[in-house]
């Protein structure tokens, strides 16, 4: 590991996790809890709070199970990140993007008890998506972004690999 490479994986985690902390804070001490400020037709900030994990899976796992579950999944993210090769930039970012994710709702967990959502995207009375909130968002945005990576390296094996088969 390069001191460039561990410098922008500190610098990710640092905005990642600052950013889903601040908004959170904004959230937590300007709305009550259940309210709700519209943004556009279909996008409001929905002050809720989430036990669970994930669209609140596991939310009959003990506080602390879930703390020891989310440290252990850190560990394994964190290891991966260390062993992912440095040319993979979108893999190494994505997961740094999944690892600041993890960690601002881990921070939640161990303050409060449960997390702090409040992205609510909806379709009038139609449609209600989950509610979540941006260390959500970056955990998704993490793994669009290693898929996008291993997929874009599977079509140019395949394609490289059609060539030499043809010859």
């Amino acid at each position: 590991m390069t001191r460039k490479s561990f410098s922008f994986f500190l610098l990710g985690l640092i905005l990642t996790v600052g950013i889903d902390q601040t908004v959170k804070y904004w959230i937590m001490h300007n709305m009550l809890l259940g309210t709700e400020i519209p943004l556009l037709p279909f996008l409001s900030l929905y002050h809720v709070r989430n036990s669970g994990i994930a669209f609140s899976f596991f939310s009959s796992f003990s506080h602390w199970g879930l703390i020891a579950l989310t440290l252990i999944i850190l560990i394994f993210l964190l290891w991966l990140w260390k062993n992912t090769e440095y040319n993979k930039f979108l893999s190494r970012f994505g997961l740094t993007l999944i690892i600041g994710g993890a960690i601002g709702n881990l921070i939640d967990r161990i303050c409060f008890y449960y997390v702090i959502d409040y992205i609510l995207f909806y379709i009038d009375d139609i449609f209600y998506f989950a509610v979540f909130n941006l260390a959500d968002t970056f955990i998704t945005l993490g793994v669009i972004a290693i898929v996008t990576e291993e997929l874009r390296i599977w079509i140019k094996e395949k394609r490289h690999s059609k060539r030499t088969f043809s010859r």
